[in-house]
């Protein structure tokens, strides 16, 4: 019987169990994939000394599974940080932030020694774009923003109603063909207002563990 999609999000979340080391901290992505991570590390939070989370609502996650959240100025390095992602090239660079969290995620990938990336294999695509890429900004510069955004080719639009964890607003480039994602990821954060955007390509995954019909695929 054919996998769904949440079947397989499980199968690879298990699977990156297997990069958990005796006394580590472990950075903490957000989203559906993380979720069955985060579950999956219930049952072993004996061997963990805490976790790092990317977001409000995977901190509340682990707190309620017992496990101790720490602050990431507190801890120094991570070696090891397990998100998911909205799309992966065979480079391993990510689009991240459908879920919004994408400045944490992105701070604490930046901090970790290794980054496992965990996702379905309908994430893994050509080209880069098809999915919005989300920008985090600073409210003020919303309109600014939208209009730099523009002339690179983009269709920003408001993520109507959503407030980051950081207090800023989201505008999600539609239509954008992302054929050099780690310039890109320079030449949008270049823009004044811009807090971050969800282009994981200058620090892309080390591992992109995807599920699939198969089994778990593994691409480094």
């Amino acid at each position: 019987m054919a996998l769904s999609q949440d079947e397989m999000k499980q199968q690879v979340a298990e699977a990156a169990l297997e990069y958990v080391e005796s006394g580590m901290i472990v950075g903490i992505g957000t989203g559906s994939t993380a979720n069955h991570f985060i579950d999956g590390l219930a049952k072993m939070k004996g061997k963990i000394d805490g976790t790092v989370a990317s977001s409000e609502a995977s901190a509340e996650r682990l707190r309620g599974h017992g496990i101790e959240v720490m602050e990431l100025n507190a801890v120094g390095n991570i070696p090891l940080y397990v998100d998911g992602a909205d799309e992966s090239n065979k480079y391993l660079h990510l689009i991240k932030g459908g879920g919004g969290a994408l400045t944490r995620e992105k701070i604490v990938a930046a901090a970790a020694e290794k980054f496992v990336c965990i996702a379905d294999e309908s994430k893994l695509v050509d080209m880069l774009g098809a999915f919005p890429l989300p920008i985090e900004v600073i409210p003020m510069a919303r309109s600014y923003v939208a209009r730099q955004l523009v002339k690179l080719g983009g269709e920003p639009v408001y993520r109507e109603g959503f407030v980051t964890d950081n207090g800023n607003i989201i505008l999600d480039i539609h239509n954008m063909e992302i054929l050099n994602p780690v310039e890109l990821e320079v030449t949008l954060n270049s823009i004044v207002g811009v807090v971050t955007n969800g282009l994981f390509a200058q620090r892309p995954a080390d591992v992109l563990l995807l599920g699939t019909q198969d089994g778990v695929r593994s691409i480094t």
